[in-house]
């Protein structure tokens, strides 16, 4: 058994930051994309100074070119790319860089077989709608959990997590809007209310 891999996505500030943090997460998201969430390469290049080097710093991208995903990318330092569209396997290839961790978000259903079809390190399931809040249904019968290193998304809040968990046997977790007071702006307690949740299920390897 091994513990659970927790992302906390969306953070804009230094105190929503130094929460995730403290709270135990194990990467930190900055969206760059349209959003409530949007932040600049140059706020999150501020933001990830405060990140120590065992939490890793995940940019999300939607619908965006491979230049600008690239500058953006190298703009802000971030350590990760995660990419939230229709993005192909060039886009994979073209990004790839030592030390550089590429994830695949998506809603597609039924899931990916497998995480690492289109060259992604790890493989994000979220809901039709990113960021909305809104669940999928991850309790379906027909629910087949993708080999290989997988994150659950969309819809997840403290009070279900444990649940989401168990059913999919995932191997880790992203929350964004589940850990808000109003949309786009984060709750330090839901942030480790959260994270306590998740990190109360233990998760086969």
């Amino acid at each position: 058994m091994s513990e659970l891999f927790v992302k906390i996505c969306g953070l804009k500030t230094e105190h929503d930051v130094d929460v995730a943090v403290a709270a135990g997460a194990d990467a930190v998201g900055f969206v760059f994309a349209p959003s409530p969430r949007l932040v600049t390469a140059e706020a999150a290049r501020g933001l990830i100074r405060r990140v120590p080097a065992n939490v890793l710093t995940v940019g999300v991208f939607r619908g965006q070119s491979i230049d600008e995903v690239r500058q953006l990318t190298e703009d802000s330092g971030i350590a990760a790319v995660q990419l939230h569209g229709e993005e192909g396997p060039e886009y994979y290839e073209a990004l790839r860089a030592p030390g550089r961790t590429l994830i695949r978000a998506t809603a597609q259903t039924p899931p990916p077989a497998r995480s690492g079809e289109l060259g992604e390190d790890l493989l994000l399931l979220d809901a039709p709608e990113p960021g909305s809040g809104k669940p999928w249904n991850w309790g379906a019968a027909d629910f087949a959990a993708p080999t290989g290193r997988w994150l659950l998304a969309g819809g997840l809040r403290p009070d279900n997590v444990r649940r989401a968990i168990e059913v999919t046997r995932a191997w880790g977790v992203d929350v964004s809007s589940g850990v808000e007071s109003e949309r786009g702006v984060k709750s330090p307690d839901l942030i480790r209310a959260f994270v306590a949740a998740a990190r109360g299920v233990p998760v086969a390897e």
